[in-house]
């Protein structure tokens, strides 16, 4: 325990250090299979290699544990946890109030092993600030691709302005992330690059949670779209879409978005369209699951949303079912901050319900992921990716529920989590 003690204090004080950690078993997340007995030899925070194991000095030996890469979620929001009373807190919580519960929702975050996260979706530019913080070591948290804030139409899902009353918020344009026309719609794309943002969201559908009457109505043109991806592609930007309604997800198909997140009323012919242009589908099950479940609650939701969430959580599992039968490429995301942030592992079991085998699942949170992110030093363990793992007890091939209770999180060769021993 004391060894343990100083690898954890080493790491987080972000002086050079090395780890030999031992695994039992080690998730191959390009082979999608348990390798046995391997050695992982991290200098710094990267893997300087992965080697069968031999009599050497192990500083964290998990002989009997299953070691998995870091998992990643593609889809969270760090900067808000709905509950009954998030509709009033647009009007009561100042920027220094949302930054310092996005910090608690990222420890949460990584405590549960999720170590890269795709934030789709703030307010005030939180996860910017949050991700350079985490970078520098100020606080303790995932690794943040953001967004930023979403890109909407007016009155349209991601439009901060809706359910006021007029004159109570200033009009919004696209230093807000609002958009009317090709020309705003670059200008907004210009404006997140220099904010500092990894990548662009657009609502090209409605919503469930905004208060807007439409949960899955078209919301931009193909002109705004192209004027969007083409200037995103200019600054190096992939484009992710939340969609539900199938003439916005199509549309934003055809014009070259990089994902579609949620698709809940996708059919064969969508399925069709992905598979062509190579679009992953996030499917944030969870959140489907979570706003079925709360539009029951009398007074959890107004009730121009809860008639949504009644209507669009139910489809979502059925939608990922057909999506995965049929071939199209599929990212782990879970939509957190709409369920609990640290609660992201539940996500797997409605995946499997659904009919994923757990190996395809946990690919789908390791290499699929980072293949959708862009970056080949997350979601795998091997020569010079990031040294980013979680350590299981038990096989989550035979149980998936077993991804739940992490109990060891390393992230960069830092220690974050080890309750191993206990």
């Amino acid at each position: 325990m004391k060894k343990i003690l100083a690898v954890f204090l080493l790491g987080l004080s972000g002086a050079g250090f090395a780890l030999t950690v031992s695994c039992g078993h080690l998730f191959d997340s390009e082979q999608g299979k348990f390798v046995e007995n391997q050695l992982i030899d991290i200098d710094q925070d990267k893997v300087r290699a992965v080697l069968d194991k031999k009599d050497q000095i192990i500083d964290l030996e998990f002989s009997d544990g299953y070691c998995l890469p870091g998992l990643i979620d593609a889809h969270t929001h760090l900067s808000s946890q709905m509950g009954p009373d998030s509709y009033v807190k647009k009007f009561t919580s100042n920027a220094p109030d949302v930054t310092l519960n996005a910090v608690q929702y990222a420890d949460r975050t990584i405590q549960a092993g999720f170590t890269t996260v795709r934030d789709l979706g703030d307010s005030y530019g939180v996860t910017v600030a949050l991700r350079d913080a985490i970078h520098a070591g100020k606080v303790v948290g995932p690794r943040i691709f953001t967004s930023g804030k979403s890109l909407a139409t007016t009155g349209g899902h991601a439009d901060p302005s809706n359910g006021y009353r007029h004159g109570l918020h200033p009009p919004t344009g696209p230093a807000d992330g609002v958009v009317n026309g090709p020309v705003e719609a670059r200008r907004a794309v210009r404006q997140h690059y220099q904010d500092g943002a990894n990548l662009i969201k657009i609502t090209a559908t409605g919503g469930v949670l905004s208060q807007a009457s439409s949960g899955d109505n078209s919301q931009f043109t193909r002109d705004e779209l192209e004027a969007i991806i083409s200037t995103a592609r200019d600054y190096g930007f992939k484009v992710a879409a939340h969609a539900h309604g199938k003439a916005g997800m199509k549309r934003a198909i055809e014009a070259g978005v990089d994902s579609i997140e949620h698709g809940s009323y996708l059919d064969d012919e969508i399925v069709k369209l992905m598979k062509k242009h190579g679009t992953y589908l996030v499917p944030t099950l969870m959140a489907g699951d979570f706003v079925a479940k709360k539009a029951r609650e009398d007074g959890y939701f107004p009730p121009m949303v809860a008639k949504k969430a009644a209507t669009i959580g139910p489809i979502m599992g059925a939608a990922f079912k057909r999506a995965y039968d049929g071939g199209v490429k599929i990212a782990f995301g879970t939509d957190s901050g709409v369920s609990e942030h640290g609660d992201n592992a539940r996500e797997f079991a409605l995946m499997v319900e659904q009919g994923m085998s757990p190996a395809e699942a946990i690919v789908s949170a390791t290499r699929s992921a980072a293949e959708l992110i862009g970056d080949d030093k997350i979601g795998v363990i091997k020569n010079d990716s990031y040294a980013d793992m979680v350590v299981v007890k038990s096989n989550p091939l035979d149980n998936i529920q077993t991804l739940t209770d992490i109990p060891v999180v390393i992230k960069g060769g830092q220690v974050i989590k080890n309750e191993y021993a206990d």
